[in-house]
This record gives C-alpha cells, sequence and structure tokens, in this order.
C-alpha cells in the first residue's frame, strides 16, 4: 500500500507564530506589570522613575554641551515637514541625531511615566501585620491617593517640559526658555524620588527622628541647593556653552560676575552641608541618615571640585556634562537626605504583660 507525501515541510510558518506568541507574552507582562503591582514591583517602578526623570537632564545637557540645540529647526517635527532628523538644516547631520535621540528618549521616558501613574492607580497595598495587630481602621486593599498624585507628576511633568522644549528651539535658543527648560525637570525629578521614597514606607503620621535644630539646617540646605541650581542656569545662558555657536545670551550679566557668585553659593552650599552632617553627628541621628548624609558632602564635594578644574580648563564640554550629571545626583541626594529624617512606618505592637 502506496503513501502520497505531503511534500517537504518548512520550519519557517511554525517559528513566526512563536515569534509572536513571544512578543504578546512580553506584552502581557508588562501590562500585568502595570496593572497588577506588588509592592516590591511599585517600589522597582519608582526607583526606575528616578533614573527615568534623571536621565532626561543627562540627555538635555548633552544636547546643550554638544551645540545641539538647534539640530531640529522646529517643533514637534525635526525640520521642515519631517519627524525624523532629517534634511538639510546648515547644521552636521550629527547635531540633528542628538537633539531627535534627545526627543526619542524624552518619549520613551514618558511612557514609561505613564507606566508608573497606571501601576500607581491600580496599586493596592495589603495591610501589614503592625496594622492588623494594633486594629487600625485602615481599609485593605486601598488606593494610596499620595502615590497617584506623585507618579501623576512625571508624565505631567514631562509633557510640560516639551512643550517649554518647543519653544525653546521656535525662539532659538532664547536664555529665558533655556534655564525654564531645565528647570522644569527639578520638581519632575524631586517626585519622582519622593515616589520612590512613599513606596518604602508606612502611611502613618510622620514620625521626626532628630531634633528640630537638624530638621531646620537640612532644609536650609535643600534652599541652597535649589538656589544653587537656578543660578547654575544663568551661567549657562551667559557663557559660551549655551547649545549652539551663534544664539543669544543674558546680556544684562557679566560671565565673570555670575560664575563668581555661582562659585559664592558652592561655598555656602558646602558650609550648610558640613553642618548637616556635622549636626547629625553630634545629635545621635539614625544610621540611613548619616550615611546619607556623608553622600550629599561628597557629591557637593566632588561638584566644586568638578566646577573650579572646569572654569580653569575654560569649560571643555565633557567636564561641563559631568558637572550637569552631578548635579542631578546632588539634587537627589538632598531630597532623600530629609525623608530619612522621619519614619512614616507604624509603631511594633506593645507587648501584653
Amino acid at each position: 500500500m502506496g503513501f502520497v507525501s505531503a511534500g517537504p515541510v518548512s520550519a519557517k510558518p511554525a517559528s513566526e507564530p512563536r515569534a509572536h506568541v513571544s512578543v504578546a507574552r512580553r506584552l502581557r507582562s508588562l501590562a500585568d506589570i502595570a496593572l497588577n503591582p506588588t509592592e516590591l514591583v511599585m517600589r522597582r517602578l519608582a526607583l526606575a522613575g528616578v533614573i527615568s526623570s534623571a536621565l532626561i537632564i543627562w540627555t538635555g545637557g548633552a544636547v546643550r554641551l554638544t551645540e545641539s540645540g538647534l539640530g531640529c529647526t522646529t517643533w514637534p517635527d525635526c525640520t521642515s515637514g519631517k519627524l525624523v532628523a532629517s534634511g538639510v538644516t546648515g547644521d552636521p547631520l550629527i547635531h540633528r541625531w542628538v537633539e531627535f535621540g534627545n526627543r526619542v528618549a524624552t518619549t520613551l521616558i514618558f511612557i514609561f511615566a505613564i507606566m508608573i501613574f497606571i501601576a500607581a492607580w491600580r496599586y493596592r497595598p495589603s495591610k501589614t501585620a503592625n496594622q492588623r495587630s494594633v486594629g487600625t481602621a485602615t481599609a485593605d486593599r486601598k488606593r494610596r491617593r499620595d502615590l497617584v498624585w506623585l507618579a501623576s507628576a512625571q508624565p505631567a511633568g514631562i509633557v510640560a517640559q516639551a512643550v517649554i522644549g518647543g519653544i525653546v528651539v521656535l525662539t532659538k535658543l532664547a536664555p529665558f526658555w533655556v534655564s525654564l527648560h531645565f528647570i522644569a525637570t527639578l520638581p519632575v525629578l524631586a517626585a519622582a524620588v519622593v515616589l520612590h521614597v512613599r513606596c518604602t514606607e508606612g502611611t502613618a503620621k510622620p514620625v521626626w527622628l532628630v531634633q528640630p535644630l537638624v530638621r531646620y539646617v537640612v532644609v536650609a540646605l535643600v534652599a541652597v541647593t535649589t538656589i544653587m541650581m537656578l543660578v547654575g542656569t544663568l551661567v549657562t545662558g551667559t557663557g559660551p556653552l549655551a547649545g549652539a555657536g551663534d544664539v543669544q545670551r543674558y546680556h544684562f550679566l557679566s560671565l565673570t560676575g555670575v560664575t563668581q557668585l555661582h562659585a559664592d553659593i558652592g561655598w555656602v552650599l558646602g558650609t550648610v552641608a558640613v553642618m548637616a552632617v556635622a549636626c547629625l553627628q553630634l545629635t545621635g541621628a539614625p544610621a540611613r541618615a548619616m550615611r546619607i548624609g556623608w553622600i550629599v558632602l561628597g557629591l557637593i564635594a566632588a561638584q566644586g571640585a568638578i566646577g573650579y578644574v572646569q572654569y580653569f580648563a575654560h569649560l571643555p564640554a565633557g567636564l561641563v556634562w559631568v558637572h550637569v550629571a552631578n548635579a542631578a545626583l546632588v539634587w537627589i541626594a538632598v531630597i532623600r537626605l530629609y525623608f530619612a529624617l522621619r519614619d512614616r512606618n507604624l509603631p511594633a505592637p506593645v507587648a501584653m504583660r
């Protein structure tokens, strides 16, 4: 009895469905992370949000310091009628791709920020053992509105940054808008840091772990750091590295004068940081706060050293980028220090005698 051959069997059609299934599984996995986040996943997403918010500062600094600010001549398209970095703009091709790459990175970070917001909205923390033992009225599996509001700041802030970035391009890098573009990143990064902190602690009323004097010194540290960042944008808008070779500057400022002001504030910042660490040490502050305090002091010392080296080396772009990148780390560390001074976890249950 004979058999009729069905012909050779190709393995390619079988491999394509498997590839589609693999992609579908990964997408479902990402959707599950956002729609059904656990406490560990929520903390990790919040930490990734801190990194991605800092990344905006780092990529934006790369655009400015490579003189690629006008690589894309319009917005939201890169060039006239084209979304991608193509066509002729008068700038080298590398400038167009650096600016376009920054826009792509910002878009991806925005999508990730939306994912974090959805996760915060869907997140339902389980009641802790302490909550059950002390009989709090907090309902189990209740949405944490504090996390939702903090998570919403990231996509909203990125949209605001994108709009300001468009104005920066359309005004040919007007220094005020360039400064505002950087300043707008600070509250977004701060909200990301606070979100991560809040994901790692409870919902009880905060209990301060240090004396009031220590709190006041750290608040002063946050304030001086903010002023330092703001004055740094004036240095940028006055100096030679303003995003392109021939753009507007702050004409009412002297580069030497504003640089001296920036340095003077740096010395004040360093002094306050030393005072904060000394207060933490002398008052027996918690080990975690002490550890972050030393990190803050080290980052500020490094920032000052980098600032002086770049000034006497006539502002090499690579070193200036390190200065900008470290400024983001200083901002993160200072905010973390403030929140390390208190605790929101519920107290342990009292043992029955």
